[in-house]
């Protein structure tokens, strides 16, 4: 192994002194390269932590016409299928007063003719909310209605019972109920009728899909009793078996829940016909009043022609 050369006195030689100054004037000029704004700074030392460096996190060069590649947009959520029914204005050939609503389940929208506010006397259609008051508050009481009750239920619902309806409004406070239905289910247009009784309550199209709505998003029979009471509005038999449903394919048509109403009103010399009905993403209230001497199924027959008016035409 080489050893340093020392003078006789002990001193270093001065070839150590000159190898020690050059590697210093080495390390300044390396530092002068790195050196931001230097003369001598190089390429990678100028552009080391600039946003657009391409230089990547190992210290390499990368290629500058590289980019990171843009994230996806997102694909746009699919539009909801359209309802089956169109805005429209109706000039059918039909005697006295008519009017419609539809109401898209999903937005709260409510279209309808331009009478929609206008009232009817509900007749039996107004049972579907007795019944369903009735759940909801003995429910609500951490009570369950007796195998026998529900047996009653079941034909004020299906076939209209009205002796039954009779019982049970009194058993419910009778208009104290009708006026839960107006603050329960937010209708705007309808009447509480006193003691004139339930076939005597007044609603509008608009309320009466409404009341539909109130009905299918459980506001109305309560959580524990929604599904059994559309699913018994889908089994609605016999003569109240009419109307908007009648209109659709029967496939169809045995999905959706219904309740109607008909009745004769001979102090007004007049036959009011309603029907309300709920869809997977729509309700529908329709109503007719019209001379007596037309009878029931002039009404009945009226209201599936006025939903069929309305039906998107299929492709």
């Amino acid at each position: 192994m080489a050893r340093n050369r020392r003078d006789p006195k002990g001193e270093t030689s001065p070839l150590r002194f000159v190898a020690i100054a050059a590697v210093l004037i080495g390390l300044v000029l390396v530092s002068l390269r790195l050196l931001p704004g230097s003369p001598f700074e190089s390429t990678a030392a100028a552009e080391w932590g600039r946003a657009d460096s391409p230089v990547d996190r190992t210290g390499s060069a990368t290629d500058r016409n590289s980019r990171p590649s843009p994230s996806p947009s997102p694909s746009p959520s699919p539009e909801p299928e359209p309802l089956p029914f169109e805005a429209k204005d109706l000039d059918l050939d039909i005697d006295g007063w008519y009017a419609w609503s539809v109401l898209d389940r999903r937005s709260g929208e409510i279209i309808g003719s331009d009478n929609m506010a206008e009232t009817n006397t509900t007749a039996s259609l107004i049972k579907s909310w007795i019944v369903a008051d009735y759940l909801r508050r003995t429910a609500d009481a951490g009570q369950t209605p007796s195998d026998a009750k529900l047996d009653d239920l079941t034909k004020i619902i299906r076939d209209s019972d009205n002796t039954r309806t009779e019982q049970l409004y009194t058993q419910i406070g009778r208009s104290a109920s009708i006026k839960r239905l107006l603050s329960t289910c937010d209708l705007t247009d309808s009447k509480v009728s006193s003691d004139l009784g339930w076939s005597r309550t007044e609603l509008s199209p608009r309320d009466t899909a409404r009341l539909g709505n109130c009905i299918a998003d459980g506001r109305a029979a309560g959580p524990k009793w929604t599904k059994w009471l559309l699913n018994e509005m889908r089994l609605v038999r016999g003569a109240g078996d009419f109307g908007i449903r009648k209109a659709f394919p029967d496939a169809e048509a045995k999905k959706i829940a219904i309740k109607n109403g008909w009745v004769d009103r001979t102090r007004e010399q007049e036959i009011h016909v309603n029907c309300l009905a709920i869809g997977d993403t729509w309700t529908m209230g329709v109503m007719l009043r019209y001379p007596i001497n037309k009878g029931y199924e002039y009404g009945m027959d009226n209201c599936q022609k006025i939903t069929e008016a309305l039906l998107t035409p299929t492709p």
